[in-house]
């Protein structure tokens, strides 16, 4: 399959979850043009520097624009709707202005869920950051949450290091990626307030 993609660092994107975007650049506008015009679909990933034409990770998320906004003067704010998570194999040769890769499609399992411990440690670990980072968070909307849609919400939204997005995004199951948020987030805990020191290579 053939993937447009955009590559944005620490803009991570889940199935089944949204992510929203701000698109002002020339070849960006181009890319989300091109995606109205055809199947509404743009691929998230991270490039492993933040440069022109840097390499990429190898793992991303195809999102569909759910919502979109075209302002006068080109820009785009859109909504994208997470889909399936992908994996590129070769970087195509095209002449548009943003960049293609070919790739596949990950098939994840939607009915995977956490054991009772898993789940109650989490959310322990989870409250003790919270604390200690000054989040305010309503526990008991979490506690609604099915473990799909907490784990990749936090995993998407949390305060780590673009290369810590990756590895959470990459995690193989539900149980890896729950353990390795709450290795994350310990870590991230012991460091100094304003200190961005979290980092796997």
């Amino acid at each position: 399959m053939k993937f447009s993609i955009f590559p944005l660092s620490g803009a991570v994107l889940y199935p089944g979850l949204q992510l929203p975007l701000h698109v002002f650049e020339p070849r960006y506008r181009e890319l989300v043009g091109s995606a109205l015009a055809k199947d509404r679909r743009i691929a998230m990933i991270q490039p492993q520097k933040p440069s022109e034409g840097a390499p990429l990770y190898r793992i991303g998320c195809v999102g569909q624009i759910e919502d979109v906004e075209a302002l006068e003067d080109g820009r785009y704010n859109i909504i994208l709707d997470g889909v399936s998570r992908f994996h590129w194999v070769r970087e195509l040769d095209v002449d548009t202005k943003f960049r293609q890769v070919e790739g596949e499609l990950i098939e994840d399992d939607d009915s995977e869920v956490l054991s009772s411990i898993e789940r109650a440690g989490f959310e322990r670990e989870a409250r003790r950051f919270a604390d200690a980072q000054g989040y305010s968070v309503d526990w008991n909307s979490v506690e609604r949450l099915d473990d799909i849609s907490l784990i990749n919400g936090v995993a998407q939204i949390a305060p780590f290091d673009a290369a810590s997005k990756q590895a959470l995004l990459e995690a193989n199951s539900l149980a890896e990626r729950c353990e390795l948020l709450i290795q994350l987030m310990q870590f991230f805990g012991m460091s100094d307030p304003g200190e961005e020191i979290i980092t796997l290579q």
